[in-house]
């Protein structure tokens, strides 16, 4: 069988590649190798086993000659990074829609062998995650409005009585609440694909990947996951740039369970027309990411908790993984502690360039902090 991963060549697809090679089938990468993520060469990890295209994913005749005999798809490729799709606005949109769009459209105006669509969604179509009211029961609050934030005041309330609320597992049925251009694109995205999917009868799977961290993640791109972001501070003798007080909360899953839930996902017929949360299960706090950090490298740089919020930031979510356990039987394997001694085992010996105070003045500069 031979498989098609788009953006094999980034952090999550060329795991994945790995995997699907060592279980025996033949793969064929599609990739831009965006610079920002590569820095313009190809990365010393590339499975040599597999075969790579590299190219924009809106060339449609490049991308219709990458289909050639494929059976299943992995659309990974995406540009990724909340706070720089607020200001680079069209970018994110073309490649992420019209990519999308483009592979969709061959899809259904070519022949081909396709059997199988796999998308890489995202916990960011949520914006904030669920919550439970003492008095209301359980809430899908807004926005935090800018009024409250400039008061420093960082926690959710409940919608109806205003009550504080508290952080609850986050299922897939919560209404979709998208708070960024990147949160917008891939809510599109997996509903383009899922419409196309149902329409033409091609088993299609949604996977909403909540924060994966793991081996080579970029930690040369400041709008990476905020794992990479902080390795990359303290890499650089900096301390790790916190937003508001540090106590929002994420749920981080380590890329070999992520790639496991993908494996799941293309081999079982119950995954087909479904959509996932792909993650632990575990909310962890941001500043405990940056303290973990600094405490395996073994330094003394501290944390600058800047008491600040960026536009698009939601206070917590953490995924409700009763469906995906229960469906294809997935069970995330690898605990946090463990995951990061890993991804710090790996980065000590990787070069790191710091550009988080360069991101940092751009959301400035466009008055997307407050």
């Amino acid at each position: 069988m031979r498989i098609l991963v788009t953006g094999g060549c980034g952090f999550i697809g060329s795991h994945l590649v790995d995997r699907l090679v060592t279980q025996g089938y033949k793969v064929r990468v599609y990739d831009l190798l965006e610079p920002q993520v590569h820095q313009g060469k190809k990365p010393e990890y590339l499975n040599n086993n597999a075969e790579y295209i590299f190219s924009d994913l809106r060339d449609r005749d490049t991308l219709k000659k990458a289909l050639r005999n494929v059976e299943i798809i992995f659309h990974l490729a995406s540009q990724v990074g909340v706070g720089q799709s607020m200001y680079q606005i069209e970018k994110y949109t073309s490649h992420n829609l019209t990519g999308t769009a483009v592979l969709l459209d061959l899809l259904v105006n070519t022949k081909n062998k396709v059997k199988k669509l796999i998308v890489a969604s995202s916990m960011s179509i949520y914006g904030e995650g669920a919550y439970k009211c003492k008095n209301c029961g359980v809430v899908y609050p807004l926005e935090r409005s800018l009024k409250q934030l400039r008061k420093r005041d960082w926690e959710v309330y409940c919608p109806e009585c205003k009550k504080r609320v508290k952080p609850i597992p986050t299922p897939e049925d919560k209404p979709l609440y998208p708070s960024s251009i990147y949160a917008s694109n891939k809510r599109v995205q997996e509903e383009m694909c899922m419409i196309v999917g149902k329409a033409y009868k091609l088993p299609t799977v949604a996977l909403r990947y909540f924060n994966v961290y793991g081996p080579r993640q970029s930690l040369s791109n400041p709008y990476t996951g905020v794992g990479a972001i902080f390795l990359a501070r303290v890499k650089n003798n900096k301390p790790p740039l916190v937003f508001e007080d540090g106590r929002q909360s994420r749920d981080f899953i380590y890329i070999d369970d992520l790639i496991t839930a993908n494996i799941l996902a293309m081999e079982k017929k119950e995954a087909d027309y479904q959509i996932f949360n792909v993650g632990s299960g575990q909310p962890i706090r941001i500043i405990e990411i940056a303290y973990t950090i600094i405490s395996l490298l073994g330094t003394d740089v501290g944390v600058n908790v800047l008491n600040k919020y960026r536009i698009g930031d939601i206070r917590h979510c953490y995924a409700d993984i009763s469906k995906i356990k229960s469906i294809l039987g997935f069970n995330p394997r690898v605990k946090f502690g463990e995951g990061m001694r890993r991804l710090i085992s790996w980065a000590e010996s990787r070069r790191a360039l710091d550009l988080t105070d360069k991101a940092q003045r751009e959301l400035e500069k466009r008055h997307l902090t407050t």
